[in-house]
């Protein structure tokens, strides 16, 4: 069969590469064409357009690169009929996949959704476009299953979550190697996830840095987004006790001793490898303003929405600075805090239904695009 994947960021350009794998191992005869990343082009197939050229966040953000969003959409249109795809498979990024799955719908494609967008979140009343124009959808949160088919009574799939299969799958690397191959010291290292995108690390990246010269007895490390240039991060960085590690947030997470980290994904993989993390996030003031009048959630890491508890601290627009930092990292690094987290992370894993998401999403679109 013929595949049409979009994925608008980092996060979707990882479970779209694992999702690609095994449409590949399933499906012999297997075309596929995609908006993604790197991780999407090393699996194979065409890539239409890569995320970067997509990624804008924040409301204001999205009204100054209105023009850019309009023309990628009519492109990636265009681009469809030209493939003529037997199924679109829709990764996550809601603003962009909505309209283009509303567009493929009128012209009797197959839509299947791969990673909800998060209208339990904000924009509940997506659900009726959802129900209009998609055809499959396959959830990877245990609470998404309840909220679709109790509340809004349109059957979903949940396939678990696919970064049970990306952590377990990966090739680990030790301390001593990791060290060495990086040229760090003997210190404990404290990461940094600053996010993908240059206008999110912009805002939180000088911030995070300041705890640098407070905490000397450790190794602060910038995680580095593969969508950037280290000539980017560069501006940022003024202390001795920094060093910057592009594309290897895994192993990095794997060595270290507690995060600070941008909301998002990572806020998730960050507890997968059982780092005590505290969750940033900051915006532009306008839209900050707006999503906390459309946004109606207790949490906004994903670690405390599924354990409907706070089980990281969040420090949210004005919150996040530099004294709230340097209190809370002092508190991750204590012991007795640290308990508690890694047994608050052991339920959440339990909590996220096993692995194999990647195969069990792949599967059923084949099936359920042979038997529609």
């Amino acid at each position: 069969m013929k595949y049409y994947i979009i994925s608008g960021e980092a996060s979707g350009d990882l479970h779209g590469s694992n999702l690609m794998k095994a449409l590949f191992e399933n499906d012999t005869n297997a075309e596929i064409r995609f908006w993604g990343g790197d991780l999407m082009q090393e699996v194979g197939g065409t890539m239409a357009k890569h995320y970067r050229d997509l990624a804008f966040m924040g409301f204001a953000e999205v009204l100054m690169n209105i023009r850019t969003i309009l023309k990628n959409i009519s492109f990636c249109k265009k681009d469809i009929l030209q493939f003529k795809p037997d199924v679109l498979i829709l990764i996550d990024y809601p603003g962009f996949n909505m309209r283009i799955a509303e567009f493929a719908k009128k012209e009797g494609i197959k839509v299947h959704y791969y990673i909800s967008p998060q209208i339990w979140a904000w924009k509940e009343n997506r659900i009726k476009k959802i129900k209009r124009d998609v055809d499959e959808m396959y959830v990877i949160l245990p609470f998404e299953k309840d909220f679709y088919e109790s509340k809004h009574n349109f059957p979903v799939h949940f396939v678990g979550h696919p970064l049970l299969d990306s952590i377990s799958n990966r090739k680990q690397v030790g301390l001593k190697v990791f060290r060495e191959t990086h040229k760090l010291s003997d210190k404990p290292i404290i990461a940094l996830l600053p996010g993908s995108r240059k206008q999110e690390i912009k805002k939180m990246l000088s911030v995070m840095l300041k705890m640098a010269n407070k905490f000397h007895d450790y190794q602060f490390v910038i995680a580095g987004a593969p969508s950037q240039e280290y000539e980017f991060y560069q501006q940022f960085i003024a202390e001795d006790n920094v060093k910057f590690i592009s594309n290897k947030t895994y192993d990095l997470l794997s060595v270290s001793n507690a995060a600070i980290v941008t909301s998002g994904t990572a806020t998730l993989e960050t507890a997968l490898f059982k780092v005590p993390e505290i969750v940033c996030y900051k915006t532009s003031w306008i839209s900050y303003q707006i999503g906390k009048r459309l946004i109606n959630l207790e949490f906004i890491s994903l670690v405390n929405l599924i354990m409907k508890k706070e089980v990281v601290k969040e420090l949210i627009q004005n919150e996040f600075n530099e004294k709230n930092l340097e209190s809370e990292l002092h508190k991750i690094l204590d012991e007795s805090n640290r308990t508690r987290i890694f047994l608050d992370y052991f339920d959440l894993e339990k909590k996220l239904g096993g692995k194999g998401a990647s195969k069990k999403t792949a599967a059923l679109i084949i099936k359920n695009s042979e038997t529609n």
